[in-house]
């Protein structure tokens, strides 16, 4: 289960309705909200984004809206390589996003970068999982 910010959690804490919400989403939609808000480049983007949450949640949102499920930089590179693009497009969204996750962990561009290439090469290998 990951572990809620604290800046969420006192977001939703001023809004019992929208935490009650939250509690009953399952954990990949509550994995989902927490990527996009941790995907934020700006301080002024995460804070938007959590100050938004309980509304959407009480609105009846149950994932984030508009939230790019696969980093830009990760879609291109998947596109330039056919085997790897034929195998992503067998996954399931389980294991997309564990991919996702896995590229998003750091925040350090050539990280980045490097956990790109080696999603690149999994795929490309015919594997649907960073692990054997």
């Amino acid at each position: 289960m990951e572990k809620i910010p604290a800046d969420l959690k006192k977001a939703l804490a001023s809004a019992q309705k929208a935490k009650t919400i939250w509690d009953g989403l399952t954990p990949i939609a509550r994995r989902d909200f927490i990527s996009w808000i941790e995907s934020a480049k700006q301080v002024e983007t995460r804070k938007r984004r959590v100050d938004s949450v309980p509304s959407r949640l009480i609105s009846g949102k149950r994932r984030p809206c508009c939230y790019a499920l696969v980093p830009m930089n990760l879609y291109k590179a998947i596109g330039l390589s056919a085997k790897a693009k034929t195998t992503w497009k067998a996954l399931t969204p389980d294991e997309r996003r564990n991919f996702n996750d896995f590229v998003n962990g750091v925040k350090n561009k050539d990280l980045q970068s490097e956990r790109i290439a080696k999603v690149i090469y999994i795929l490309a290998s015919g594997k649907k999982s960073l692990v054997k």
